[in-house]
């Protein structure tokens, strides 16, 4: 077990080491730091001593070495616009854009597990002949317009949800969270049934066809030859086995949920990481780019990395497997 985490560790860290190399090329690429540091006033030979002082004329590989040994010290760059650490403003971001994917996730759990563990038990049932011609066109909806249909009709005809911002939030040491006001909890409330939505019916369907599949092995058909009770077979027998693939499926989902808060955060207005993305972009403001690109890689990489090494513990034969 201690090789295989070992292995899942250097993976980790050898992807970490390609993303900083990316977002390295990109700032080192697009635009001109001298130029936002001093502006347009200053002499040719002016900005060439400046950029010999700063090492900007230095090789590339010395310039990503010195780039790469600031970001293991957890420096990023300074905001252009906001003029202090990058890292510090996806820090003061991250809070809402947690509660965000938080919310998105529970939502995901307690509604795709019973459904689709439901819909693979009674397959030719109404309900679940309904949930897979529902799921297929929750995939094919994106979700910035799911969202716009939702503030329509829960906040513009029916008042019942407000449809932008974040609400009341209280101060806990230095997290800025609403998840304990009701009016916090009001707002989250729309902005994670959208960003849901793209991956529900995902989940949806891979629960019923997993579950499905386990139903139909050799050891199933022998738990009901032995008489079990029915409940113990499905939720005891095949509910376990089914879990095995939706969790590393939900690992790689949280990561990339972390892409989509763009879309829901522009649209309801959720000042967090995604909205500053894009407020970035449009003031281009390269330093903060490249430390979101980071910052969100190195989630998406040490979440996936954490789902591998639960799911060697859970299967011994992936362990066995990646030996070979």
């Amino acid at each position: 077990m201690l090789a295989f985490v070992i292995r899942r560790i250097t993976q980790a860290i050898f992807v970490m080491l390609i993303i900083s190399l990316v977002g390295f090329s990109i700032k080192n690429q697009i635009g001109d730091p001298i130029r936002d540091m001093v502006g347009e006033r200053v002499t040719p030979a002016e900005r060439e001593a400046l950029r010999d002082r700063l090492g900007l004329n230095d090789p590339f590989l010395t310039q990503y070495l010195r780039f790469a040994g600031n970001a293991v010290r957890g420096d990023l760059g300074i905001s252009f616009f906001h003029k202090k650490p990058a890292l510090a403003v996806i820090v003061g971001k991250a809070p809402a854009t947690l509660e965000l994917v938080l919310g998105a996730a529970l939502i995901i759990i307690f509604v795709s597990l019973p459904i689709g563990v439901f819909s693979a038990i009674y397959p030719k049932s109404a309900l679940s002949r309904f949930t897979m011609a529902f799921s297929t066109l929750g995939v094919s909806v994106p979700v910035f317009l799911t969202a716009i249909v939702f503030i329509y009709i829960f906040s513009v005809e029916l008042h019942w949800l407000p449809s932008y911002g974040r609400g009341e939030t209280v101060a806990i040491g230095g997290w800025d969270s609403g998840l304990i006001t009701i009016d916090g909890l009001k707002h989250l409330l729309l902005p994670s049934i959208s960003l849901a939505s793209i991956m529900l019916p995902l989940f949806i369907r891979l629960i019923r066809s997993e579950m499905m599949e386990v139903l139909e092995t050799e050891y199933i058909k022998f738990a009901w030859a032995k008489g079990l009770h029915r409940k113990r077979i499905w939720f005891v027998h095949a509910f376990k086995n089914t879990l095995l693939p939706v969790i590393t499926v939900f690992g790689v989902q949280i990561g990339i949920m972390f892409a989509f808060t763009i879309l829901t955060e522009t649209v309801f207005q959720w000042q967090g990481m995604g909205f500053m993305f894009l407020e970035a972009v449009e003031r281009s403001d390269i330093s903060l780019l490249v430390a979101y690109l980071m910052v969100v890689g190195a989630v998406f990489v040490v979440v996936n990395t954490v789902v591998d090494i639960i799911y060697g513990l859970v299967n011994p034969t992936i362990r066995i497997a990646g030996r070979k």
